[in-house]
């Protein structure tokens, strides 16, 4: 068996390429490293045909917001209670303190091959997979016990009995390090029958723990160029994986398909432009007004529990303005404005005279003035004064204070949600678009992000992390929607399939998914003059106000890191929230 060691390292060490950003020693935002020619493409253009999002747009948006609208009433009335009239002592009381041990380090590193390595092509001393998803892992061999013992007494005592995909990645892992070392050829590792060992899961438990062993051959296959094998690996993979299965199913469907498209650019094959298919993932997420993420905000706990801890911060920060004057650099729908406004309609003390809100972006425009409508209509409907500013720029390194217009009187604050990762690979943009932010001397700077490392240089690394973190999204689309629904065939073939996609096959300046964690964001907001905030009791109490309010809530879990907010899944990291102001 494999040797595998659990590290308390938070990120991967970067050996080679070139850094184009400096003083951040281990953590980096951008690497440089090499990309293959243009070669065959994955067939996009069909998923975006089946989802149909313009016409799905001109059908439904309109209906599904304002069914939004009146869906939160509820919860911002709820959240009101706890903001106006909740005192310290009860907020304290309140809050659920995190535990340290909700997250496990996330961190893969990789070991180098050995002579005895080489002739054994399938040897996973390369590929050490459950490094930092080794909870059950490591539990089995404190005790001196099977993996498979440590799933019986630990994971499946949750959710019914059903595992998790993350516990059928983990487990699937552990027999494919365990088998590694015992075939002669790229197909005879399957041979091994599950046995006993396995008996007490389901028929798909079982048929899902072949499918995620099938995939790590495949990955592992591509990456040591064994194209024809990789290639046999990947259609038994595709045969059994399914877009409309369990989760594991649809994840190993999307993960397949990324390395056949891999496989294509290695070999010449793929003749797709990336500009024209990163315009298309662009214009599908500028602002996430279709109805099928208007579906998922209001289903799952993520985009809410950041909406509502970013939306509290805000107000603590300017508590006593009369003029408020938002920037948001990634709006979207702006309902998450809408909590804010009905929380200074009904302020009693130092009424509001003028809230306005500015929306920054590079796309998408026409969507920016849908946008501003609705939210002029919400506010005239509470009676609030309300104005709304678009600054559309050709670039976003073109922000600076000029673009904005600001009033003497008026108290500045920034909202970046899950922006600032689409500028890692143009490193000038991004570090130009915060000298921007700084010099409108914001009172305070929320930032929302993925809370995921997908831009190590090393192929291997960015599989395996990908596959986990898209792993914990789909376990819990499957908790929170239905497998038939639309907006999460939507969602997974159009999102998260391109997303990996991206991760997964694509290399250098092709690469456009570059996600890192809140250590490396740190280092980098540090750079320019900022300072961290704590996240205020208040803040978690919303949170965790939130959390409750879903039937599948338990499962979300909210973990203080520093002086910032990790919001996950069954214990893998998704979300980051931290609060800045700049010295």
């Amino acid at each position: 068996m494999a040797n595998v060691s659990i590290s308390n390292d938070n990120f991967s060490d970067f050996q080679g390429g070139h850094f184009h950003l400096k003083a951040y020693e281990r953590n980096e935002l951008v690497v440089e490293d090499p990309w293959f020619e243009l070669e065959d493409c994955a067939d996009i253009d069909s998923v975006y045909s089946m989802c149909d999002l313009n016409n799905e747009e001109n059908t439904s948006n309109e209906q599904v917001t304002t069914n939004l609208l009146e869906d939160q009433k509820q919860s911002i009335s709820n959240w009101m209670q706890g903001y106006f009239s909740t005192n310290t002592d009860q907020i304290k009381s309140s809050i659920e303190a995190p535990k340290n041990d909700d997250f496990q380090p996330q961190v893969l590193q990789l070991i180098g091959n050995s002579s005895n390595e080489k002739s054994n092509p399938f040897s996973l001393a390369s590929f050490e997979l459950l490094n930092n998803y080794g909870r059950l892992i490591k539990k089995s061999r404190e005790e001196n016990s099977s993996i498979y013992n440590a799933l019986s007494y630990e994971a499946r005592a949750c959710n019914n009995n059903k595992l998790s995909t993350e516990e059928i990645l983990l487990v699937a892992g552990e027999r494919y390090i365990r088998y590694s070392t015992q075939r002669l050829d790229g197909l005879s590792m399957f041979i091994y029958p599950y046995g006993s060992a396995l008996s007490g899961l389901s028929i798909e438990e079982t048929r899902d723990m072949e499918l995620v062993h099938l995939l790590l051959a495949a990955a592992e296959e591509v990456n040591n160029q064994q194209f024809h094998l990789a290639r046999k690996l990947i259609s038994r993979c595709v045969w059994v994986a399914s877009e409309s299965g369990s989760p594991v199913q649809r994840l190993s469907f999307y993960f397949a398909k990324a390395l056949e498209e891999r496989i294509d650019r290695s070999t010449g094959k793929y003749t797709c432009t990336d500009e024209d298919r990163h315009l298309k993932y662009i214009k599908t997420m500028a602002l996430g007004t279709n109805s099928a993420f208007l579906t998922c905000h209001q289903l799952l706990p993520f985009s809410q529990v950041m909406q509502f801890a970013g939306v509290q911060t805000i107000l603590d920060n300017v508590r006593s303005a009369k003029k408020i004057h938002l920037i948001d650099f990634n709006i979207r729908s702006g309902i998450q404005w809408t909590v804010l406004m009905q929380a200074l309609a009904e302020k009693s003390e130092c009424p509001i005279e003028l809230l306005k809100i500015t929306a920054v972006g590079s796309t998408e425009k026409e969507k920016f003035e849908v946008t501003g409508n609705t939210l002029h209509s919400f506010a005239t409907s509470l009676g609030l004064s309300f104005s709304f500013d678009i600054v559309f720029l050709s670039d976003m390194k073109d922000f600076k204070k000029e673009s904005v217009n600001i009033e003497a009187d008026e108290t500045v604050a920034v909202y970046c949600n899950t922006v600032l990762r689409t500028m890692i690979p143009k490193p000038d943009c991004l570090e130009n678009l915060m000298k921007g932010v700084r010099s409108i001397g914001p009172t305070v700077i929320v930032i929302g992000e993925v809370e995921a490392n997908h831009n190590s240089p090393s192929f291997l690394n960015r599989f395996i992390e990908t596959l986990f973190f898209y792993g914990a999204f789909f376990d819990c689309f499957e908790d929170c929607m239905d497998r038939d629904s639309p907006c999460r065939r939507t969602i997974e073939g159009v999102y998260f399939g391109e997303g990996i996609r991206n991760i997964v096959a694509a290399e250098g300046k092709e690469r456009f998914t570059r996600n890192v964690k809140l250590q490396v964001w740190r280092a980098f907001f540090a750079r320019l003059g900022m300072v961290e905030e704590e996240l205020s009791e208040s803040a978690w109490y919303q949170a965790n106000l939130i959390v409750k309010k879903f039937a599948q809530g338990s499962c979300c879990n909210l973990h203080k890191d520093g002086k910032g907010l990790i919001i996950g899944w069954k214990g893998t990291p998704i979300h980051s929230l931290s609060i800045w102001k700049f010295l």
